[in-house]
C-alpha cells in the first residue's frame, strides 16, 4: 500500500455526510475558503495527484518532489484534524477522475485554480454542474481594484496598480503619502554584493518516511525527466513552510533590498528568501507576509522591496494572464499563434529523443457520458500562446540544458538551476532571459523551459515573466521596454565575469549581441520612449562596427546551436584587436 496511504487510512472518523471541496495541488491551506470556512468534522476534500499532469512536459525532478510530497503531507495533516480525505492517484487528467468523484458524492466545490491549465481541464465539470468554482481566497486583490488601477490601459503597468493597492489598503503609508516619500525605493536597491555582510546557508529539512516515498516515486516513475532530488531542500509539511518563513525573515530580509539585483558565484540565492515556491502552493499566504514583513525592524528599502514583489509584481502578473486567457487574447491586436501541444523547452535537442507528453500516453477520456477529452472555444487544453512581437524564432540553446556554452554567466546560473530547480530573480531576467532575446530565441520555447525547469513555475506567473518581461513578447502590453544589457551590466552586478574565458571589457560577445539585437529590431522599437536613448548610440556606430556586431551575433548563434562551446580564440577577427573600441 505504501507509507503515506497507511498512515492516511489510519485516521478513521466519523462517517456522515460532508461539504465536499476539490482542493488543486497549488491551494494547500486551510487558512481561507471553504476549508477555513467549514467546521473540520462538516468537510471533506478530494486530492489528485495525476500522472498525467507530470507527464506533459519534463518537469525537473525537484519539482515533482516538491508538490507531491506537500500534497500528501497537507492530505495527512487534514485528516489529523477530522477532514474527511479522499486521496486519488491517477494516470488520467484531473476531469476524469473528479466526475465519478462528483457522481459519487455529489458536486464539488473548489476555488477558482490559478491555473490556466487546470481551469481547462475542469471546465467540462463546472460547465456540467459537477463543479462549483467559487472565488479563490489566496489572492490579495481583486480584478476590479485591477481595473480600477488601469484606467488609462492598456498597455498596464504595474507602478499604477501597486499604488493604488497601497493607497486603498494604507500599506507603508502614512497621511495619505508613502513611507520615505516614494512608493518604490528600487534605485535604492541595485548593490553589488562582493562578500560582505555574510550570505545564509539555505535552509534544510528533515525527511521523513512521506518524503522518502516521494523521493522514490518520482525518481523510479519519472526517470526521464531531468535534474535530481535535493532531498534536504524539500520542504514538505506546514512545519517546514514554517520553518522556511522563519529563516527568511531572520537570515534574509534585513538585506534583501540593497543586493536584491546581485548575483554571485558563491551564492545562488544572497538574500532572497527562496519563499516563492511555498507561496505558489498556498503553503505560505501572501497576505500574512506581507503583514509581517511590515512590522519587521528592517531598513524601509528591504521592506518596501520585498512588499513590491508580492503585492506589486506577483498580483499584477496574475490580473494581466487572467485578463487576456493566457495571451491568448490580446487587446487591439491579433491574436497570436497558440502551441497545440505542451512544449518541450528544447529537451528533444538535449537528450536526443522527442519528449512523449501526456497527450500521446492517455487514451480518450470520458466524464459524465461526454466526450471531456475534448474541449471547446477558450476551454481548450493547447501548449499555451506563442506571441512574438519581435518575430524571434530562433531555437533555445542546449546550453540551457546543461551543455556548456563557454559564457561563464550562462553556465554558472544553468547549473544552480538545474541543481536546485531554482534561481534568484536577475539571474532569470538579466542572464537567461536577455541572452535569449539577444539570440532572438522563440519566447515560447524559453516560457516552456522555464516552466518545465523551475520549482515555483507556473503558467500564470511563468508566461508573463517570460513573455511579458523577460523577452518583450508582447510589445509594450505590460511592460515598457525589452530587459537586455551587454556585459556592462552583468559585470557590474556579478563576479561572474572573474572565471570566464572572455573579457567583459575587451572581447566579451556579450555586448556585440546588444548592438546587433538593436540593430535588428530599431525599427520595431523606434516609437518606444525609453529605447530612444540606446537607439541614438545605436546611430553613432560606423557601419564597419555594426556589421561586426552583426558577425559575432551569427557566430554565437550558430556555435551555441550546434551544441559547441564559445572560445576567445574563435572570435571572428576584428574583435581579437582588444581594447574598448571592439565594445563600444
Amino acid at each position: 500500500m505504501g507509507t503515506f496511504l497507511e498512515q492516511l487510512g489510519g485516521f478513521g472518523g466519523e462517517k456522515k455526510a460532508r461539504r465536499w471541496v476539490f482542493v488543486p495541488y497549488d491551494q494547500l491551506t486551510d487558512q481561507v475558503g471553504p476549508l477555513r470556512s467549514v467546521p473540520a468534522d462538516e468537510l471533506g476534500i478530494v486530492m489528485v495527484e495525476s500522472r498525467w499532469k507530470a507527464a506533459r512536459r519534463p518537469y525537473h525532478r525537484q519539482k515533482l518532489a516538491l508538490l507531491l510530497s506537500n500534497m500528501r503531507h497537507f492530505a495527512l495533516e487534514q485528516a489529523a484534524r477530522g477532514v474527511e480525505v479522499h486521496y486519488l492517484m491517477t494516470d488520467d487528467p484531473y476531469r476524469v477522475v473528479l466526475a465519478t468523484a462528483a457522481r459519487e458524492r455529489g458536486p464539488l466545490q473548489v476555488m477558482d485554480p490559478a491555473e490556466r491549465e487546470l481551469r481547462a481541464d475542469l471546465a467540462p465539470l463546472a460547465r456540467a454542474g459537477m463543479l462549483e468554482v467559487v472565488p479563490n481566497e489566496t489572492w490579495l486583490t481583486t480584478t476590479d481594484l485591477f481595473t480600477r488601477s488601469q484606467s488609462k490601459g492598456p498597455p498596464w503597468r504595474m507602478d499604477a496598480f501597486y499604488r493604488l493597492y497601497r493607497r486603498e489598503t494604507g500599506l507603508l503609508m502614512e497621511d495619505g503619502s508613502p513611507l520615505g516619500g516614494r512608493y518604490s525605493h528600487d534605485a535604492s536597491n541595485r548593490e553589488p554584493w562582493s562578500g560582505e555582510p555574510r550570505v545564509p546557508e539555505p535552509p534544510s529539512f528533515a525527511v521523513d518516511e512521506v518524503t522518502e516515498e516521494v523521493v522514490q516515486l518520482v525518481n523510479e516513475r519519472f526517470s526521464s525527466h531531468p535534474g535530481e532530488v535535493r532531498v534536504g531542500a524539500l520542504p514538505s509539511s506546514a512545519a517546514d513552510a514554517e520553518a522556511a518563513w522563519e529563516w527568511a525573515k531572520r537570515r534574509c530580509m534585513e538585506h534583501f533590498g540593497p543586493f536584491e539585483d546581485a548575483m554571485s558565484t558563491q551564492s545562488s540565492g544572497l538574500f532572497h528568501t527562496r519563499v516563492s515556491p511555498l507561496v505558489n502552493l498556498g503553503r505560505l499566504l501572501p497576505a500574512r507576509l506581507i503583514d509581517e514583513v511590515a512590522e519587521l525592524e528592517i531598513p524601509l528599502a528591504s521592506k518596501e522591496g520585498f512588499i513590491r514583489q508580492v503585492a506589486g509584481w506577483r498580483e499584477f502578473m496574475r490580473h494581466v494572464h487572467h485578463a487576456t486567457d493566457g495571451f491568448r487574447v490580446l487587446p487591439d491586436q491579433p491574436s497570436p499563434p497558440v502551441s497545440s501541444e505542451p512544449g518541450d523547452g528544447g529537451s528533444a535537442r538535449w537528450t536526443g529523443h522527442t519528449w512523449e507528453s501526456a497527450a500521446d500516453r492517455t487514451a480518450d477520456a470520458r466524464a459524465d457520458g461526454a466526450d471531456a477529452s475534448s474541449h471547446d472555444g477558450p476551454d481548450e487544453l493547447d501548449g499555451g500562446a506563442a506571441p512574438s512581437t519581435l518575430e524571434a524564432s530562433n531555437p533555445l540553446p542546449v546550453a540551457f540544458w546543461g551543455r556548456p556554452s563557454g559564457l561563464g554567466c550562462l553556465d554558472r546560473v544553468v547549473q544552480s538551476v538545474w541543481e536546485e530547480a531554482w534561481s534568484h530573480h536577475i539571474t532569470r531576467l538579466m542572464v537567461l532571459s536577455n541572452l535569449a532575446t539577444l539570440l532572438d530565441t522563440s519566447p515560447r520555447e524559453l516560457a516552456d523551459w522555464f516552466w518545465i525547469a523551475y520549482v515555483d513555475a507556473f503558467d500564470w506567473v511563468v508566461e508573463p515573466n517570460v513573455l511579458g518581461m523577460g523577452t518583450f513578447a508582447l510589445g509594450d502590453l505590460m511592460t515598457t521596454k525589452p530587459y537586455v544589457s551587454g556585459a556592462a551590466y552583468i559585470d557590474r552586478m556579478s563576479d561572474y565575469c572573474a572565471s570566464c574565458a572572455f573579457d567583459p571589457k575587451k572581447n566579451c560577445p556579450i555586448t556585440h549581441l546588444y548592438w546587433a539585437f538593436l540593430d535588428r529590431h530599431a525599427e520595431s522599437l523606434a516609437d518606444n520612449p525609453r529605447m530612444r536613448l540606446p537607439l541614438a548610440s545605436l546611430r553613432k556606430r560606423d557601419d564597419e562596427r555594426r556589421s561586426h556586431d552583426l558577425r559575432i551575433f551569427e557566430w554565437v548563434r550558430d556555435t551555441l546551436a550546434d551544441g559547441e562551446a564559445l572560445r576567445p580564440e574563435d572570435l571572428p577577427p576584428a574583435a581579437r584587436t582588444g581594447g574598448s573600441a571592439a565594445l563600444t
